[in-house]
């Protein structure tokens, strides 16, 4: 168990005027009875960050000593405890890297310790239970919360504060703990996969709106960041501006790609009429799958940080074949950078 920080280990400060990190893994999991029957557990302690401190060069050392933990083969499962501000994109990040097949389970709490009713604890009794599963073997990682299993690439944090705001929006759960037992009601199917052991910095994320003009996508363009994500409207479409803006910005060797801001479905190139889909794809844009703005974002970082060309980022950003709610595993696309 891989303890980082969050609101499972946060309490009421007086002083500081609300919660703030202070709890270990330690004192963490002696507020959980019951959790050392299920398993023996390690505690690995890597600090009390706020999930959204995180940095790359924080994330690629939790995946580190996931890895670690993975080649041992004394270890049947990994559990990552964390904030839950960016749990959706952090997992995705590991799920993308990793290639073992000992599951690897995220989770936290939406309420702190010091909160009444709090819902770490059994939070952790279920990621433990998940990682513990042979059922769950091969299936990547997993984000678990509020008794339901989840993979990485496609849950969506959909309420600031609910207990059940992790959800699969596009595929629905791949299971659920249901008194204490491990029920998996899909299999995992293909996933992304991209061998890097850096992340491009500086990609940007913009969110399209009504009314708007290229004046942004332009200014962003003027940072001269490697990639840029555009969350189009609706399936893809925004101002024909827009796409001027990001033809400009591809013309200086900046990688652009698109996705919707919705919360579920995917851009694609069925409008025509200026700045549709169709006119991002013929300007050069790279279309995502069903991926939201802010894991596109983490895919193209990666992407880039491993040296893929073009067709590379193009086949890691979109829909593995088979991707969806009713597939069986399958192998994973390896991408290998550039030339290698």
């Amino acid at each position: 168990m891989i303890f980082t920080g969050g609101t499972i280990s946060m309490v009421v400060d007086a002083g500081a005027g609300g919660k703030v990190p202070t709890l270990d893994g330690a004192a963490i999991l002696a507020r959980a009875p019951g959790i050392e029957a299920i398993a023996d557990l390690e505690v690995i302690d890597l600090g009390r960050t706020p999930a959204s401190h995180f940095s790359f060069a924080k994330l690629f050392e939790i995946g580190s000593e996931i890895r670690r933990c993975q080649a041992d083969p004394s270890i049947d499962g990994v559990v990552v405890v964390q904030g839950t501000d960016v749990i959706e994109e952090t997992a995705f990040l590991w799920d993308l890297i990793l290639d073992g097949s000992t599951p690897v389970i995220v989770t936290g709490a939406m309420r702190a310790a010091s909160d009444p009713n709090d819902d770490g604890p059994e939070n952790l009794r279920n990621a433990v239970r998940c990682a513990a599963s042979p059922d769950l073997r091969g299936a990547g990682v997993l984000v678990v919360l509020d008794g339901t299993i989840n993979p990485a690439d496609a849950v969506t944090k959909t309420h600031a504060a609910a207990l059940d705001t992790f959800q699969c929006l596009d595929t629905g759960p791949m299971g659920h703990v249901i008194d204490g037992h491990v029920v998996v009601e899909r299999a995992r199917g293909p996933r992304r996969h991209v061998a890097t052991d850096r992340a491009a910095e500086g990609v940007l994320l913009l969110t399209a709106h009504v009314a708007m003009d290229g004046a942004l996508l332009d200014a962003a363009a003027a940072l001269r960041p490697p990639g840029i994500v555009v969350e189009a409207t609706g399936a893809g479409n925004t101002a024909a501006a827009v796409v001027e803006a990001a033809g400009r910005a591809m013309e200086q060797g900046i990688v652009v790609t698109f996705t919707t801001r919705a919360a579920a479905g995917a851009a694609s190139a069925a409008y025509a009429f200026p700045g549709g889909g169709a006119t991002w794809v013929r300007a050069g844009a790279l279309l995502a799958g069903h991926l939201s703005g802010p894991k596109v974002r983490i895919a193209l970082a990666l992407g880039l940080g491993a040296g893929l060309d073009r067709d590379g980022l193009a086949a890691l950003l979109a829909d593995p074949p088979g991707w969806g709610p009713a597939t069986d595993h399958a192998p994973r696309p390896v991408l290998a950078a550039a030339g290698a």
